[in-house]
């Protein structure tokens, strides 16, 4: 009985056969989701403290945010702190997407040199692990939105979508920073001050209706900012997003990850002698 044998021919620009290269992700889809479970293992996920920690951290910060926002104007509501928590937690997906993607192909070294698999196999890996990361908090939002009293309407099914586009864009994020960081090894020490960059720069701790209209023309070169506005509308106001907002989020998404998934492959078979 013959055994297939795939032979990768060394290339260092251009794409694979996309056909054939989508067919054995397809394939090894199980050994994503083992692999994401044991990364989520090893950071204790599997525990009941580990579970309660990922809710804990966002929840603490969110509160001492909101305990500066109030000391800072001398009022506040809560649906001020419902928009804080909401934004804070999407916004924990999409860091921890790009945390867990930007060391991926280089703390895979000795998987990558001795076995071949499509190798974006492994930022998607750590995008699932923040999706599993982000559900608790979910469920969690929702018990404190109930606590706080605010209206629900079936606007806010538009999350749905919302979260997909954020999970779109973190995978995205995530394959793109994952290729750079082979290359230069230093964006891993500066990606938390591009995060907390991000943090204050988005609509997070402020709501867009409080922003001068001088300072709303810089929010299209923030590719969080239209998407954070969008889901603090369905899931904390209950009301349908704005279409130019969701389609901006849209847009930045797909270009995001259309880049970084071809800036991937084409530099793929170089990793092993990066590594």
């Amino acid at each position: 009985m013959s055994t297939q044998v795939t032979i990768y021919e060394p290339f260092r620009a251009g794409l694979p056969p996309i056909g054939a290269y989508l067919r054995q992700l397809w394939s090894r889809r199980t050994f994503i989701a083992e692999f994401s479970r044991a990364e989520l293992r090893e950071q204790n996920f599997d525990s009941v403290f580990g579970q309660l920690w990922l809710v804990l951290n966002p929840l603490l910060l969110s509160g001492v945010y909101f305990l500066l926002i109030y000391i800072i104007r001398g009022s506040s509501d809560s649906t001020r702190y419902a928009h804080l928590t909401a934004c804070l937690f999407l916004f924990y997906l999409i860091g921890n997407s790009l945390s867990g993607g930007v060391k991926s192909i280089t703390s895979g070294q000795r998987l990558i040199m001795n076995t071949a698999f499509p190798r974006v196999m492994l930022p998607i890996s750590a995008t699932v692990v923040a999706l599993f990361k982000f559900i608790p908090t979910l469920a969690v939002f929702f018990v404190l939105r109930i606590a706080l009293g605010l209206p629900y309407s079936w606007q806010m099914l538009w999350g749905v979508p919302i979260l997909l586009i954020a999970l779109l864009m973190g995978l995205g994020m995530a394959i793109t920073i994952s290729c750079i960081n082979v290359y230069f090894r230093d964006i891993a020490n500066f990606l938390p001050y591009i995060i907390r960059s991000l943090l204050y720069l988005s609509p997070i701790l402020f709501e867009v209706s409080a922003l001068s209209p001088r300072l709303k023309k810089f929010e299209m070169f923030n590719p969080l900012f239209s998407l954070l506005d969008s889901w603090s509308k369905a899931v904390v106001h209950a009301s349908a997003p704005d279409m130019h907002s969701l389609l901006q989020s849209l847009i930045w998404a797909v270009v995001i990850f259309l880049f970084g998934t071809y800036f991937f492959l084409s530099r793929e078979r170089d990793f092993a002698v990066r590594l």
